[in-house]
């Protein structure tokens, strides 16, 4: 922002393509810039692709007024091309966030995953995992855990009956902590039918969760065990500040998600169940990751540098 500038809220643009989990990165971004000064956020849709190439060839964006923008914050292949449109029309910054479809260069930043192996430079910053909305939990209960279960994906060789058993073995050795376990839409339909229901388990299937609860889960447990093809819930965890584990599945050596979890392995982030089993405790979170904080605070010293 410009020195005549700094007298007003900053105004960021996010451009949605309607999937909650890039949305969810988007507005993890922009509500950490607007808890680092004031700011004003608005969300648009991505046009469909011929229509966002039109906007950005008319340099005319269709739809109803905003004030200018000074960033443009969009994650997920569809907001790329709006992400260009809007800003040829509008003005501002455009901030991609993931590895774009599109060159780099044409954006003016780049946030991406680790995993992904891009490499760091002044336009790009890699974070550890996706951004998301969560932040640290200030009251977070030993006495009550979480369960997050997956399912099938190219990361990771789905096993119900391992993961069914690990749960087992949590559940077993761990009388004193209530358990709350979750799905997710990659769930295999069969898996709560085979899965005991001890007195210190609580079921509650993905599609009975609102887009609030888990959220406020985390803000809740001190005790996080998560399948690894859900890197995205991992990553939230460990923002949440709740020490981690993480189930045993069989791994697709050329996945950048199982290279990803086993970093977190490797620096003590994360426990493997294998190695909870043998030593009975998860590795402490003292620090939770605060990846959109510092990307906000990364965005903003750019921001500076240009003005």
């Amino acid at each position: 922002m410009s020195e005549a500038a700094a007298d007003r809220p900053l105004i960021v643009w996010i451009v949605s393509d309607g999937k909650p989990g890039h949305v969810n990165q988007s507005r993890g971004l922009a509500e950490a810039l607007a808890r680092a000064l004031p700011a004003e956020l608005h969300t648009l849709p991505a046009l469909p692709a011929w229509r966002a190439w039109l906007a950005l060839l008319l340099k005319r964006l269709p739809g109803n007024p905003l004030p200018s923008p000074d960033l443009i914050v969009g994650a997920g292949h569809a907001t790329h091309p709006t992400l260009l449109a809007a800003r040829r029309a509008h003005g501002g910054r455009a901030v991609v966030l993931m590895k774009p479809s599109l060159p780099r260069r044409w954006f003016d930043l780049c946030i991406v995953p680790r995993h992904d192996d891009i490499a760091e430079d002044a336009h790009t910053l890699a974070t550890d995992g996706a951004l998301n909305r969560i932040r640290p939990a200030t009251a977070r209960d030993a006495g009550h855990g979480l369960i997050l279960i997956g399912g099938a994906s190219r990361h990771f060789e789905w096993d119900s009956d391992a993961v069914q058993a690990q749960i087992e073995g949590i559940l077993a050795r761990t009388p004193g902590i209530q358990w709350t376990l979750t799905t997710s839409r990659r769930t295999p339909a069969n898996f709560l039918a085979l899965l005991p229901q001890p007195p210190n388990l609580t079921v509650v299937p993905h599609a009975a969760a609102s887009s609030d609860w888990l959220p406020a889960q985390f803000a809740r447990c001190g005790t996080v065990w998560v399948t690894p093809d859900s890197a995205s819930m991992v990553f939230e965890a460990l923002t949440a500040g709740a020490d981690v584990g993480v189930f045993d599945l069989p791994v697709n050596p050329k996945s950048r998600v199982g290279r990803a979890i086993s970093r977190l392995a490797e620096s003590q982030r994360i426990t493997r169940f294998a190695n909870w089993r043998d030593r009975g405790t998860l590795r402490p979170n003292p620090q939770p990751l605060a990846e959109a904080d510092r990307c906000a605070e990364w965005i903003l010293e750019w921001l500076k540098k240009k003005n």
